[in-house]
Order: C-alpha cells, then sequence, then structure tokens
C-alpha cells in the first residue's frame, strides 16, 4: 500500500478526535457530528462509547510498543475512564445496556423513539463489551481489572442467549421475521475473541458457538454460501431481503475470522475463506463510478427481489445501497491487505492498491476535520444518516492502526 497509514493516524485522523470530541472530564466520546463535524448533540451512545473505551485501549498498546507517537498514559486513561462511564451509566443488572444517555450519564435529551424497544439494541451491548474488555487488558491503571472482565462476561453471556434464542434487538438494522442475520454472531464471534484475549471467563464457548453460527455446516457461510439475511424457507429465497449482501460486512468478518484463529487455534478459518473475500470484492465494486456500494445483489448491482412490504431493512437497503461509505472502503482495505499478506495472492496486492487510492483520494476532509464519511455513488459529500446520526471514530482508526501493525510487521498484542 502506497498510502502511509500511521502518519494519516497520527496527522489527520486521532488529532481532530482528540481535538473536538474527546471527553476527559467525564470519560467517553462526543460522536453526534454531521458529515461535516459540527457538533448536533452531547448526547452519548453506548454503542460508540464501547469502541472508543476499545479503541482507546489498542492506541495505548501501540503507543507503549512504539508503533505509534504520542501519550500511552493518555490513551489508557480515556479507556479506563469510558469503561468507567459505561459501568456507571449504561449497563442494567440483566447483562444489556442503555443506548442512548446523556454527556453526563443522565437521562438523554435526545426523544425516545416512538417504540421504546427500538432504544435497545444487542450490537450496543456487545460494544460495550468490548469496551470493557479492552481497558481490562492494559496494565498498570488504576482500573478494577477482575470486575471489569466479569461485567465484560455478563454482557457477553446476556447477548449469547438472546442471539442463541431469536429474540435479540439489532437496531438500527431490523431483521425481519422470519430471516437470521449475519451481523449478529459476526459481532458475537470478535467480542468473544478478544474477551479471550483479556480472560474473560465463559468467552471461550461464547466464541466457539458463534464460529459455529458462522462457518459450521448450517452456518451463514456454509460452504462458501454468503447469506445477509438468511430465510428460513425456500419460499423467501427470491426476496431482496434474502438477495441482498453487504461486501463491507463479509471483508470486516473476513479478516475477523483470520484475527480469532490467532486467538484461539481450534477457531480456525475456513480453506474457502480467501475466494469469499475476493467474491465480495467483486461483487461490492462499483465498475461505473469506482469504490464499493453499501449493498449490493447477490450477483452484484443494484438489490432486486421480490418485496416485502413495509419492511424497514428492506426501505434502508432500496434508498442507500449506492452509497460510498467510510466503513465498507477501510474494512475492505484492511481485508484486502491481510490476504495478500497471509496468502501471497497477487489478486488481493491489486484490490488492496486499487481500494486505498480511492478511499484516500475521496473520505479524507480537505478542511482538516477527519473525514467526510457519508458520500453518494459518485463520491461527492451525502448528508443523511445512513444508520445511527453519529460520526463515529471506530472503523478509520482501527483500521489504519491495523494496516500499521502490518506495515511493521508487528502482532496484535497479548
Amino acid at each position: 500500500m502506497t498510502h502511509d497509514a500511521r502518519n494519516h493516524l497520527e496527522s489527520v485522523v486521532l488529532p481532530w478526535w482528540d481535538r473536538e470530541a474527546a471527553d476527559d472530564a467525564r470519560g467517553g466520546v462526543f460522536t453526534c457530528f454531521d458529515n461535516h463535524g459540527r457538533l448536533l448533540s452531547r448526547d452519548k451512545l453506548t454503542w460508540s462509547q464501547g469502541r472508543w473505551a476499545w479503541l482507546c485501549a489498542e492506541l495505548s498498546l501501540d503507543a507503549g510498543r512504539g508503533l505509534l507517537s504520542g501519550d500511552a498514559g493518555l490513551w489508557a486513561e480515556r479507556s479506563v475512564a469510558t469503561a468507567g462511564f459505561l459501568r456507571d451509566h449504561a449497563l442494567r443488572p440483566d447483562g444489556s445496556t442503555r443506548f442512548r444517555v446523556a454527556g453526563d450519564g443522565t437521562a438523554p435529551t435526545e426523544p425516545k423513539s416512538a417504540e421504546p424497544r427500538n432504544e435497545e439494541s444487542v450490537f450496543a451491548d456487545l460494544f460495550a463489551a468490548l469496551g470493557l474488555t479492552g481497558a481490562a487488558r492494559l496494565a498498570g491503571t488504576d482500573g478494577d481489572h477482575a470486575s471489569l472482565r466479569a461485567d465484560a462476561g455478563a454482557i457477553l453471556a446476556s447477548a449469547h442467549a438472546r442471539i442463541s434464542a431469536g429474540t435479540a434487538r439489532t437496531e438500527p438494522y431490523p431483521v425481519p421475521a422470519g430471516f437470521a442475520d449475519l451481523a449478529s454472531p459476526m459481532l458475537l464471534l470478535h467480542v468473544a475473541s478478544e474477551a479471550q484475549r483479556a480472560g474473560v471467563a465463559g468467552a471461550r464457548e461464547v466464541a466457539m458457538a458463534a464460529h459455529e453460527l458462522l462457518v459450521g455446516a448450517s452456518g451463514m457461510l456454509s460452504q462458501g454460501r454468503w447469506w445477509e439475511f438468511r430465510p428460513a424457507g425456500l419460499a423467501d429465497e427470491d426476496t431482496l431481503v434474502a438477495r441482498h449482501v453487504t461486501p463491507g460486512h463479509l471483508l470486516e468478518l473476513a479478516w475477523m475470522l483470520v484475527h480469532a484463529e490467532r486467538v484461539d487455534r481450534s477457531l480456525a478459518a475456513p480453506g474457502w475463506l480467501p475466494d469469499l473475500a475476493l467474491m465480495a470484492l467483486e461483487r461490492g465494486w462499483d465498475a461505473e463510478y469506482g469504490g464499493m456500494l453499501r449493498y449490493a445483489d447477490r450477483a452484484g448491482g443494484r438489490p432486486e427481489g421480490r418485496s416485502l412490504p413495509g419492511d424497514r431493512y428492506e426501505k434502508l437497503v432500496r434508498e442507500t445501497w449506492s452509497s460510498k461509505l467510510w466503513w465498507v472502503h477501510v474494512e475492505a482495505l484492511y481485508a484486502a491487505r491481510l490476504f495478500a499478506d497471509t496468502t501471497g495472492d497477487p489478486r488481493f496486492t491489486r484490490w488492496a492498491e486499487r481500494l486505498a487510492d480511492y478511499t484516500f483520494a475521496t473520505f479524507p476532509d480537505p478542511e482538516g476535520r477527519e473525514w467526510i464519511q457519508i458520500r453518494d455513488r459518485s463520491g461527492d459529500p451525502l448528508d443523511a444518516v445512513v444508520a445511527l446520526p453519529v460520526k463515529d471514530p471506530f472503523h478509520i482508526s482501527r483500521a489504519l492502526l491495523l494496516l500499521n501493525r502490518l506495515d511493521a510487521g508487528a502482532s496484535t498484542p497479548s
């Protein structure tokens, strides 16, 4: 890759979050910015706070190893403080979390959804657990590491139970009745694998179960078959919901499977995974405008298929399929680069170069406000909410951090 991941992370991305968004007084990070970096609300979404806690921990560890410049102690303090904010204000006794709180942890200022249960999400729960595991892995802090691990384990167990029972709420990506989704076991695997690294009790068993749901004999990717939403019966295989795919998700999951195997060799990445990753790159690439489509049809291009009248998720796919989003591109870029390194296949090298050229030419904000993360099909800024009304620090920083480790020949710290 000709682009310097470390320099971009240190000179473009992190300074903006450090200056504009880190809440060092209370812990956590402000993320309710519009596409141009204007702060619209000081509410804190649990989803983003958990990601921030984990990211700060990893930044601290890499700064301590000399892989990044910056103050390792400051990033550690931010991770632990954000984990403390989550424990004090977002965790519920049943192992779930509050979806949103105000900046000081009190009731949020934004009006709640007309459907109260839309204020719940297993994704928010799992990201909270991810943040707690990140903080728990830091050595030399004042945090109660055993307690952090216990809280992360309780959230992980609760999320696993709900996903297994089919009762998990998945806002902002509601799963239609009669379908199973890829995203839930995907995030469950990743968080459980990270929890294994942190020594969380029971994490290995959850990771094994999620791995089976994904790549087992009847998993969402069984034998290389790719389901984003799998219908319970053959009658619904012709629907748009069943036919559509999310290339960025598949590529993100592909590298997560490789990372999980590095944590625990029993979580083996299947041999057909590189071929599936190549398929995702090919299906997702926009031959007309360049860049990766948010959603695509199983055969490529605009998603097609029979409609499920009134389905919220289908509406999202139809209206935003051609958007060019920050997270899709950085996840695809890291996956392509990782598989180029692990397989030696020159096709992945070419994809990594193509993605790097498009991504760094399109998304960085020319006025220095990190990235303009949401773009239309042609790559122009798009003022729209595509999932959550946030400008999130997670995907860009994580991908650049992981790319920098590849550039430096360094492993993920244990």
